[in-house]
């Protein structure tokens, strides 16, 4: 973890899974809009680090968050290396591709993998970060926390049964938070489609029918995300909302 510049008075911002793709675009997004970022992964230190001392008013923690212990952790260095912390990004998640029909694949260990991941860790996430958020709040402004999850929470899509359903219990969550948490911590969720990112270069049926059917007739970048996520954070009124950033797909 490095602390590149002092914080000043600026809010700051945790978002986990954020050395890549839609989290490192998220956090770049809310460096640009006045934000410092604490920025998370679990993998090699080198590129969190690098990406922090790019970002200039960011550092860096790793941790795994499929460890209770690590989630602890990661939530009390954030709010630990500028004294506070004002928004909760819960980015990170995993996937595992297995066919629908293919009940025998979707073990018991598949389905605990990804709940541990994909929902229980950002409500532990929310729990530790609580007390926190609502100190933003007492200094004027909600606190503030946005899941990413996916349209395969919405609709009878995603890459395996076991990674949607975890989906839908994330968007679920986010509205049962959303009234827990009110009025001191807003909650609320953007639910992306297809999304351009290294991982889905080589997706080319998914491709294809973003680009034929989805009114916007392609997928997302991971700005496009970024955007929305932008958005909630913005806001200090919406809260307990599912957007949905597919391109229109959903309406085909």
């Amino acid at each position: 973890m490095g602390l590149t510049q002092p914080l000043g008075a600026a809010p700051v911002a945790l978002v986990t899974g954020s050395t890549s793709g839609i989290g490192a675009a998220i956090a770049r997004r809310l460096v640009a809009d006045g934000y410092a970022v604490v920025l998370h992964g679990r993998g090699a230190a080198a590129t969190g680090d690098a990406l922090a001392a790019e970002l200039g008013l960011a550092a860096y923690v790793q941790a795994d968050l499929a460890q209770d212990a690590d989630r602890v952790r990661l939530v009390r260095a954030a709010a630990a290396v500028w004294g506070r912390l004002d928004v909760l990004i819960n980015n990170a998640g995993i996937s595992r591709v297995i066919p629908h029909a293919d009940l025998a694949a979707a073990t018991p260990e598949v389905w605990r993998e990804l709940y541990e991941v994909n929902v229980v860790a950002p409500f532990r996430l929310v729990a530790e970060a609580a007390s926190a958020l609502r100190e933003a709040a007492r200094r004027g402004r909600p606190g503030c926390v946005v899941n990413v999850s996916s349209h395969a929470g919405v609709r009878p899509k995603g890459a395996s049964i076991p990674y949607a359903a975890t989906k839908a219990a994330l968007n679920h969550m986010t509205r049962l938070l959303a009234v827990a948490l009110a009025p001191d911590i807003r909650v609320n969720a953007v639910a992306p489609g297809l999304v351009d990112t290294p991982m889905t270069a080589n997706w080319t049926e998914a491709q294809q029918i973003w680009r034929e059917r989805a009114p916007m007739r392609r997928a997302a970048s991971p700005g496009d995300i970024a955007q929305a996520v932008a958005m909630f954070v913005t806001s200090d009124y919406l809260t307990g909302e599912i957007l949905l950033s597919d391109g229109g797909l959903n309406l085909t």
